[in-house]
């Protein structure tokens, strides 16, 4: 019955070949809000362990502020030309609030009585109490990578262009976003629009190791 929406396998790495590491965005290039609404959803299908989502995706609209963000991102352009700006931040703890949320949600999606989860519920507690607040954001972050990757394979299927961006210093994003004492701290962002016919790095083949020093079997 799904045949009908899955892509041919070829055409998977067609669209991943596609992608890269944008340089150089064209600024009049806007994505348009029905296809960015379809990757708004795809962020929020991310999974993540126990189904926690330890983070927020924070859409950069305002000029101001994504010229700011360039200044703490060492110049890189494509914070400011890029159609869309999206920083992701990652929960700095895992404690009884962030459970408890979860379960509560878990319980209205599928119609299960929230007593019924309490040992799920534990199972989480008991898991995150082994580890100290640091581990935590560690954690926490690991998982924020896995929407990042999502985000990214979702906009080559849609013929979008993205480039993530660790060059930034958190700190400061934390600062000009304002998220100090909010529990969340950024963790990576990402731009996302169309290249530039400038930008160069859009032919060069893609460097990467064999299969055969890749992937093992035992």
């Amino acid at each position: 019955m799904y045949d009908d929406i899955f892509m041919q396998a070829e055409d998977l790495i067609d669209l991943l070949n596609f992608r890269y590491a944008t340089k150089v965005f064209d600024p009049n290039r806007i994505i348009g809000e029905s296809t960015w609404s379809i990757l708004e959803e795809s962020m929020q299908l991310t999974p993540s362990s126990f189904g926690l989502q330890p983070w927020r995706f924070y859409v950069i609209h305002n000029k101001e502020t994504r010229a700011s963000l360039r200044e703490v991102s060492w110049g890189q352009g494509q914070v400011t030309d890029a159609s869309h700006l999206v920083v992701m931040v990652a929960r700095t703890d895992l404690d009884q609030f962030d459970v408890d949320r979860w379960i509560s949600r878990l319980s209205e999606v599928q119609g299960t009585p929230v007593e019924s989860l309490s040992s799920y519920s534990e199972m989480i507690l008991s898991f995150s109490s082994n580890m100290s607040v640091e581990e935590k954001q560690a954690w926490n972050t690991r998982q924020v990578y896995i929407a990042l990757g999502q985000l990214m394979s979702g906009a080559a299927m849609l013929g979008i262009d993205t480039c993530p961006l660790e060059g930034i210093s958190p700190s400061d994003y934390d600062r000009i976003l304002q998220l100090e004492g909010t529990g969340y701290t950024t963790a990576v962002a990402c731009a996302l629009g169309y290249r530039a016919e400038s930008d160069k790095y859009a032919q060069m083949p893609k460097a990467r190791f064999s299969l055969e020093n890749l992937i093992f079997y035992k």
